[in-house]
């Protein structure tokens, strides 16, 4: 995935669709075989990088390339709504495809309506270009209509970024910037582009290598690290894998199935390393951290090595630092040196590309064991399989009449399959998805991980969709988060973009209310939405999805959900949207309060499970 010290050529083009905008224009005049406009740059640039779908909106600095981007035979425009829709549909055409997302904007506003979507995809390390248009060079620091400084604003949310007031760069820069965001630890790139430089003319030449002096991701771990992970690994009494979404950005997963079969280890897959490994895996324990199973919690507690792949070991993850795994040794692999002891000390720090990370384990691994024998793990699994009887994923059924939005995620999950993309917004309908759906493979499984967007799920499962069509596309969004972007279901019914969208509708801020009922006295301050209980619906989801041009259905009932969910499945000439009428007292079990420690989780409330902690 990552790229070494040796510059390389840029992405070659790829068959790409046709744009899904108006037939073209007349041709502006020719101006010469080489010579372009900048605009016109910006476009060839982006079919050189292999770019086949772009998700923007015009405005007055971008203008300009709009114009030759509506000739354009290999890019197709998708309209959004809203520049942030844009940004996360981009990232969700980046997850699922593993090509760079690529979004569109004018300057000022719309420039700083793409902020949130490129600070979500630079914390889960999506790999994303934006290109912005800003004012006229000589207009830049006036305070021009529409100027802000968006390369400013963005400088500590993306991976780097760029501004082009010479057209001549256009070419070199555009390369570059898909360059940084595919290679080594994947992100945001922004570029932004004065509008002078795209009415000017100038030359392109596409750079046929790419020459970054001080870029250069390492990808080729150490081998005295690697065979000192492999010693422990073949070693430990207690070992745990802990798989985050480093996995899948580096398109590793196989080899991490190879290393699991080999180590005997016990596995947990991070919330945005969901997928990595196959939930039917007999040694995957899930999901660890604050809102993990109980046996993922107590196998990282209890382990006396931990091997990080691809992890950032974040507080959601690690609970009270102090606390965290008190008696593990710590192997870390990261394509990023930056993340390596960042929060956890590292006994064993290994940077590379975890292809190669992994592959070279293995080798180690297998010499290790050919040499020492494998390790005694039996009663290692005897504990954990103990854990994992005593305290398995469950929920109450509701006592409001509503239904329980664990089961109506769980059934989604069971009816449509693995074969499906799944997305979610933030909040409590995030993690019961996380828990209670089964992803047997990579790139299955979208949500707003380390930023916590609202809004994310709708126009990420646009993107999703776009990017892999032949695949049924569901948003499990919450109906705070769907109140914050639906107005991309437009953009999806004008596009021929069938997404299904699944409400987890309690009428409240679920996981906000959770909070306040567990340590704010039930005092809920501005939590309640009003919508969904009681007979009035505000909106009325159905209504709302109908005026969209949408299919809306409405459920209530445990007797009509499968059904519910069968039906939506079969529509696919349109977008679909189902208002899940749940209970607002539900809530998200098990549960490690903030800042506190893993020891300290709840399985359910009131209840904290003890684990034996000795040897």
């Amino acid at each position: 995935m990552a790229q070494g010290p040796t510059p390389a050529a840029p992405p070659t083009p790829r068959p790409s669709g046709r744009s899904a905008s108006a037939a073209p224009q007349s041709a502006p005049p020719a101006i010469g075989p080489e010579e372009v406009t900048g605009a016109q740059s910006i476009i060839r640039s982006l079919e050189e990088a292999g770019v086949d779908v772009v998700f923007g909106i015009p405005g007055g600095a971008i203008l300009p390339t709009y114009d030759p981007l509506m000739d354009s035979a290999k890019v197709r425009h998708i309209l959004v709504r809203h520049e942030q829709g844009g940004g996360h549909a981009a990232s969700g055409y980046a997850h699922v495809t593993g090509r760079v997302g690529v979004t569109m904007a004018t300057s000022g506003p719309g420039a700083t309506n793409l902020v949130t979507a490129l600070a979500d995809a630079n914390m889960d390390s999506i790999p994303v270009v934006a290109i912005t248009g800003q004012v006229t060079a000589s207009l830049i620091g006036t305070d021009a209509f529409q100027e802000a400084d968006i390369v400013g604003i963005t400088l500590p949310v993306t991976k780097h970024n760029y501004l082009v007031t010479d057209p001549d760069d256009i070419p070199r820069v555009i390369a570059e910037a898909f360059h940084i965001a595919a290679t080594g630890r994947p992100g945001p790139v922004l570029v932004d582009i004065a509008k002078s430089a795209m009415q000017a003319r100038t030359t392109f030449r596409w750079p046929q290598t790419i020459d970054l002096p001080g870029y250069h991701p390492v990808t080729k771990p150490h081998t005295k690290q690697v065979r000192e992970a492999a010693r422990l690994l073949a070693t430990a009494r207690r070992p745990v894998i802990l798989a985050g979404g480093g996995i899948i950005r580096a398109g590793a997963s196989a080899l991490l199935r190879r290393l699991v079969d080999a180590s005997g280890a016990a596995v947990t897959t991070t919330l945005m390393g969901r997928g990595a490994l196959p939930d039917d895996h007999p040694q995957h324990l899930g999901m660890p951290g604050m809102h993990g199973t109980v046996p993922a919690v107590a196998a990282l507690q209890r382990a006396d090595l931990i091997v990080g792949l691809g992890t950032r070991f974040d507080d959601r993850v690690t609970g009270l630092l102090s606390s965290f795994a008190p008696q593990a040794a710590v192997v870390h692999a990261d394509i990023d040196p930056a993340e390596i002891g960042k929060n956890v000390r590292a006994d064993v720090p290994i940077v590379g590309d975890l292809v190669e990370v992994i592959a070279d384990l293995l080798v180690e691994l297998e010499r290790e064991q050919a040499q020492h024998g494998k390790p005694d793990v039996e009663a290692w699994w005897r504990q954990i399989d103990a854990w994992r009887s005593t305290f398995p994923l469950g929920y109450d059924e509701t006592d409001d009449g509503h239904l329980a939005p664990q089961h109506v995620i769980s059934r989604i999950g069971e009816i449509t399959g693995p074969e499906a993309v799944y997305v979610a917004g933030v909040g409590q309908h995030q993690m019961w998805a996380a828990q209670f759906i089964r992803y047997q493979r990579p790139r299955a499984w979208l949500n707003s991980g380390g930023l916590g967007t609202m809004g994310y799920a709708v126009p990420a499962a646009m993107g999703a969709k776009v990017g892999a069509p032949d695949r049924t596309v569901w948003a499990i969004d919450g109906d705070g988060c769907f109140q914050m972007t639906n107005q991309e279901l437009a953009t999806c019914t004008i596009n021929d973009i069938p997404i299904k969208v699944a409400i987890i509708n309690n009428s409240s801020l679920g996981m906000v209310r959770q909070w306040q009922t567990l340590f704010y006295e039930e005092r809920y301050s501005n939590t309640d939405l009003h919508t969904g209980h009681g007979t009035v619906h505000i909106p009325d989801f159905v209504k709302l999805a109908e005026a969209y041009g949408a299919v809306g259905l409405r459920c209530e009932t445990k007797a009509d959900v499968d059904a519910t969910i069968k039906r939506a499945n079969e529509i696919d000439d349109r977008p679909v949207v189902v208002d899940f009428t749940v209970s607002r007292d539900a809530m998200v079990w098990p549960m490690v309060a903030a800042g506190v420690s893993n020891d300290d989780i709840q399985y359910a409330r009131g209840l904290t499970p003890a684990w034996d902690r000795e040897d």
